[in-house]
C-alpha cells in the first residue's frame, strides 16, 4: 500500500483574528477555515490516489479539538484517516516546534509513510518553514513551491516545480515530502456519499504523552523565537475604503500626479 500523510492547518478567518498574551494568534474558540494552500494539497493527494492503486491518505493537523471537522471535511473529500494533534501545551508553538511536534505524530502513527504532502504557505503566518522542519526531523527529501507532477509509481515521481526564474522539473524518490503550490483548477467538492461516510468516520486523537515528547519540547517553551509585538494593520489607503470604478481610478491618479508637480498626466 502506498501511504501518503497530508499535513493541513485550519487557519483564523482573517476578519476574527484576536491575539494571546504572548502574541501568538488565539485558535480556540475562534472561527476557522482550511489553509487555502492546504486545500491544493488535499487535491495534489487526491489526484495520487487516483492514479495509483491501493493509496491510502491520513490526514494529519496540530490545533484545538474543533480541527476534528476540518478533518472530517477532508474525508469527506476523499482521504482516508485524520489524525488531530492536540495538547494544551502545544499552545504558541513556532515553526521549529510545529514542525517537531507533526514530524514526531507522523513516526508515532504512520512510520512507514511513503509521501508527506503540505500547503506551501499558511495564510496566517506565511514563513513557509514548517513543511521544510518536518522533512528535517525525519531526514527525508524535500520538493518545495510544487505545481503538478507528470509520472508516479510507488518508488518515485516527477514533479513540477514554479519559480521566479522559470518552470523546473525534478524527480525524487520516496519517502519524501513536498509542499504544494495554489493552482488555478477548481477543488473538488464533497459529495453526499463522502459527508455520509466522514460523519462515521473516528478521528485519532495525539497529545504530548502519545508523541514521547517533553514539555520543554513543545509549544512556546520549545519555541526558539519569540514574537514581540503583533497588530493589525489600519491602513487610510483609499483602495482599502472602497472601490474606484476605472474612470474615477484615472481621475484620482491624476490628482496624486498633479498634486506632486507631474507635467503631464
Amino acid at each position: 500500500m502506498f501511504k501518503i500523510a497530508l499535513c493541513v492547518k485550519q487557519v483564523p478567518d482573517t476578519t476574527d483574528i484576536k491575539w494571546t498574551e504572548n502574541n501568538t494568534i488565539q485558535r480556540e474558540g475562534v472561527e476557522s477555515v482550511i489553509n487555502p494552500y492546504d486545500i491544493y494539497g488535499c487535491e495534489f493527494a487526491l489526484k495520487i490516489k487516483e492514479q495509483l492503486n491501493d493509496t491510502e491518505i491520513t490526514v494529519f493537523t496540530m490545533g484545538p479539538n474543533q480541527a476534528q471537522d476540518m478533518l472530517k471535511k477532508l474525508i469527506a473529500l476523499g482521504c482516508d484517516k485524520g489524525v488531530l494533534i492536540s495538547d494544551k501545551k502545544f499552545a504558541g508553538a513556532d515553526t521549529y516546534a510545529t514542525g517537531k511536534t507533526i514530524s514526531s505524530a507522523i513516526k508515532t502513527v504512520l512510520p512507514d509513510f511513503d509521501l508527506i504532502v503540505c500547503g506551501q504557505f499558511a495564510v496566517d503566518g506565511d514563513t513557509a518553514q514548517t513543511g521544510p522542519c518536518i522533512a528535517e526531523f525525519l531526514n527525508i527529501p524535500q520538493v518545495t513551491y510544487v505545481k503538478d507532477f507528470s509520472e508516479i509509481d510507488k518508488k518515485s515521481v516527477t514533479l513540477t516545480r514554479e519559480l521566479e526564474d522559470g518552470i523546473e522539473t525534478v524527480k525524487t524518490t520516496f519517502p519524501a515530502l513536498i509542499c504544494v503550490l495554489q493552482d488555478d483548477f477548481e477543488p473538488r467538492r464533497a459529495t453526499i456519499n463522502g459527508i455520509k461516510h466522514a460523519q462515521n468516520q473516528q478521528i485519532k486523537t495525539c497529545n504530548m504523552e502519545d508523541l514521547n515528547l517533553a514539555p520543554e519540547q513543545v509549544g512556546l517553551k520549545g519555541s526558539p523565537t519569540y514574537v514581540s509585538k503583533a497588530f493589525r494593520n489600519q491602513s487610510a489607503h483609499n483602495a482599502q475604503k472602497f472601490e474606484l470604478n476605472l474612470q474615477d481610478s484615472i481621475n484620482l491618479l491624476k490628482e496624486k500626479i498633479a498634486n506632486a508637480g507631474g507635467k503631464d498626466a
